[in-house]
């Protein structure tokens, strides 16, 4: 698939029916330690946006797979995704309304905040 197949953003139903059908890629969460302290989606692999420059080298076996990204409500996701895409990651996706819309919408098991 090129990136023009892969949409900047993805939405949270589609994110879950990635994981339904157990697809391949690489969930991450680009929030602060405290938040993923705080409540986090299982499987979600925590990079702080603030620490992605120097940790870049940790996603390189994802470089040419689709990688989702997710935050509090979208906003970094989209930066980072945005900035994964620069950096070669095609695939680089941010999940529209963050853990936010995933608590009101697939889990309300995850807490709000």
């Amino acid at each position: 698939m090129t990136s023009t197949e892969f949409p900047i953003e993805i939405d949270v139903e589609s994110v879950a029916g990635l994981l339904a059908a157990e697809e391949e890629f690489l969930f991450l969460d680009c929030r602060e330690e405290s938040e993923y302290a705080a409540t986090n989606i299982p499987g979600t692999v925590l990079l702080p946006m603030g620490e992605l420059q120097d940790r870049i080298g940790e996603l390189d076996q994802s470089r040419d797979s689709r990688v989702v990204v997710h935050c509090h409500h979208g906003g970094r996701s989209l930066r980072v995704a945005r900035w994964l895409r620069q950096q070669g990651f095609a695939q680089a996706q941010s999940m529209a309304g963050g853990i936010d819309a995933w608590s009101e919408r697939i889990d309300p098991n995850v807490p709000r905040y």
